[in-house]
């Protein structure tokens, strides 16, 4: 007569973890015992178990690689049109530094971030008048933003040529300004931290007028670009 199957004890499994990690505590101490409990915690986040403690950190990806869809773009594409924006930005910026030390401008935050603003430009933004998104780029990410409108036809070679050199409307403003290039630019984002912290008042006053019946709910969004500086 076969003997019956039975599950595991489940008391006794989780007995023999405890004991297993009193001994890790005894022999090497909280701080080997925190970093097996973190290598756990997150084997068990890759494999897509939420364990629901507060473990990771922010910067952790929520979302499992095989839960993840397809990207919809042509990435080739995309790659050959990021690999020019990021070219034209540097040599826009070059050039005027070698007009002027004084004109200045930034090379690694646009470099670093072009893939972000790229993939945002293809597949997030929406344009409108009335429901478009409001985007609030990083100031000193400008010369990517103004390479890729020279790309689409929108400024020309002599804009990009004067960049920082705004004087007369020939040039280009050093940070995103609706003054200096109403028909360019939403909202100023220079000086630094100005653009994240009114992102998220102006995200919350348009919730305030959608409870408040004063404008319709939609699917508009507010996106905020941050550097290192800006979280500072």
């Amino acid at each position: 007569m076969q003997a019956p199957t039975t599950t595991p004890n489940r008391d006794f499994e989780a007995q023999e973890w405890i004991e297993a990690f009193d001994g890790v505590l005894a022999a090497s101490g909280p701080e080997r015992s925190r970093e097996l409990l973190e290598r756990l915690v997150g084997h068990a986040a890759r494999h897509g178990v939420n364990t629901g403690l507060a473990l990771n950190t922010p910067c952790s990806n929520t979302v499992t690689v095989r839960e993840q869809p397809r990207y919809p773009g042509d990435l080739a594409l995309e790659r050959r049109i990021t690999a020019a924006v990021r070219w034209n930005a540097l040599a826009m910026v070059v050039r005027a530094n070698r007009q002027s030390s004084e004109l200045g401008g930034h090379l690694s935050s646009y470099a670093s971030a072009a893939d972000l603003f790229e993939t945002g430009f293809h597949h997030f933004f929406r344009g409108g008048e009335q429901d478009g998104d409001l985007v609030y780029f990083q100031p000193h990410s400008a010369p990517g933003v103004y390479a890729r409108a020279f790309l689409e036809g929108r400024l020309p070679e002599e804009a990009l040529a004067n960049f920082r050199q705004e004087t007369g409307g020939r040039g280009l403003c050093s940070y995103p300004h609706p003054w200096l290039m109403p028909r360019f630019w939403q909202f100023p984002t220079g000086s630094m931290g100005l653009g994240p912290l009114t992102a998220v008042y102006q995200a919350r006053f348009m919730r305030y007028l959608e409870h408040r019946g004063v404008m319709p709910a939609s699917s508009r969004k507010v996106w905020a670009f941050a550097g290192d500086g800006e979280m500072d």
